[in-house]
């Protein structure tokens, strides 16, 4: 997606949003060199670039000589300028996180309760958030961003299952959460805010397209082009852990049978952990050493080489990123345990890029991708 401002008066905050999105992008750069990429005058730039300074959103530098003339000063984004909330519901409970400008977490909270009652479960929100940011200016929270599970609106598929919240159809959760804090909120389900915090935050940012394949309780995945997270019709766009992969294969709560999910994730890792009698973490049981663990690697490789040929084949990547709430090792083994990768559009002599990636987000790729959600609906010039 290129970015554009406009000389009109009209486009005022959206030509702040484009410099924003730039410096954050390319920065540091100067005012010149903002002004070619985007299209505005170096009048205009300077002109909202002070009022940025003055915001504190911003970070200038003067650059080391080179020669003659006085060297350009350029800016950055300064991440204590102001801060988002990240906030994942999920049936563990809930998460939440102040996160700064560049995607560093300052503080973090957990509430390990049952959300089956929206009305108590906002209210502890409220006071998370309350408690979260405590002694810190405002204005400088620019917002709050809700990471939920998916797929969303569909009718078999949402708020059923132990990978989704019950008991939540037809909550205006956004809404009911703005009302509560006072903040600007954003909500989306929690691939979408994963992969979105990637592309602003993490690996992502190297790749001018990545499919992101979420391992979590469920599994699933975004397409990211162009600088955007590609949700599809209804947002549910890249929702690959309810493929069949086992035709006849074991029940999903979404009616069908076979999902993919349902053999690749943690749920199905624990499932059949607590079928063998064994209560303990998974990332226990990888760190320690199991038969039970290897023998569920084996089973689920050849589902897991299916999947990521599914997803070359189907969108055409630059590379697989993959991350999620699972520990590293976990997903490390699983990987491992796919290698060699199986043909697909992707196995081309010219790659410059692997076909799989490892997220650097590890467990808090979710709450980072929350944040982003904010950070994308008050700062990007596409907004949410």
């Amino acid at each position: 997606m290129a970015l554009r401002g406009t000389n009109q008066e009209v486009g005022r905050s959206f030509n702040r949003r484009t410099v924003l999105e730039t410096i954050r992008l390319f920065g540091p750069i100067s005012r010149a060199e903002i002004a070619e990429k985007v299209g505005l005058t170096v009048q205009t730039v300077t002109t909202i670039t002070h009022e940025l300074l003055g915001q504190q959103l911003l970070s200038a530098a003067v650059e080391p000589p080179r020669g003659r003339g006085q060297p350009p000063t350029t800016l950055t984004i300064n991440p204590a300028g102001g801060f988002t909330v990240g906030l994942s519901l999920s049936p563990a409970g809930i998460e939440i996180a102040l996160v700064d400008l560049v995607g560093a977490i300052v503080e973090r909270r957990k509430l390990a309760i049952s959300l089956r009652d929206p009305a108590a479960t906002i209210e502890a929100g409220r006071r998370l958030v309350e408690a979260l940011c405590a002694g810190r200016r405002r204005e400088t929270i620019l917002g709050m961003g809700i990471a939920i599970p998916g797929p969303q609106d569909v009718e078999p598929m949402s708020f059923v299952g132990s990978t989704t919240l019950e008991g939540w159809r037809g909550i205006p959760i956004a809404d009911r959460f703005a009302a509560a804090t006072g903040l600007p909120t954003f909500l989306d389900i929690d691939l979408t805010a994963a992969a979105l915090g990637d592309l602003l935050y993490g690996i992502g940012r190297g790749f001018s397209t990545f499919y992101y394949l979420y391992f979590g309780a469920g599994l699933g995945g975004r397409f990211v082009q162009g600088r955007s997270v590609l949700g599809g019709h209804r947002g549910n766009a890249g929702e690959v852990g309810h493929m069949t992969i086992v035709v006849g294969g074991d029940p999903c709560p979404c009616g069908n049978r076979g999902c993919l999910e349902r053999y690749v994730s943690l749920d199905a890792l624990e499932r059949r952990l607590r079928a063998e009698g064994i209560e303990t973490a998974p990332d226990e049981i990888i760190l320690g050493g199991s038969p039970i663990f290897d023998a569920w690697l084996a089973e689920v490789a050849p589902l897991m080489q299916a999947a990521i040929v599914s997803i070359e084949n189907l969108f055409d990547p630059e590379t697989i990123i993959i991350g999620g709430h699972a520990p590293r090792r976990l997903i490390e083994r699983l990987v491992e345990a796919a290698e060699p990768l199986p043909h697909s559009i992707a196995e081309r002599p010219d790659r410059s890029a692997p076909r799989i990636t490892l997220s650097d987000d590890g467990v808090d790729a979710v709450l980072r991708g929350a944040a982003a959600l904010a950070v994308s609906g008050t700062m990007s010039p596409a907004g949410r």
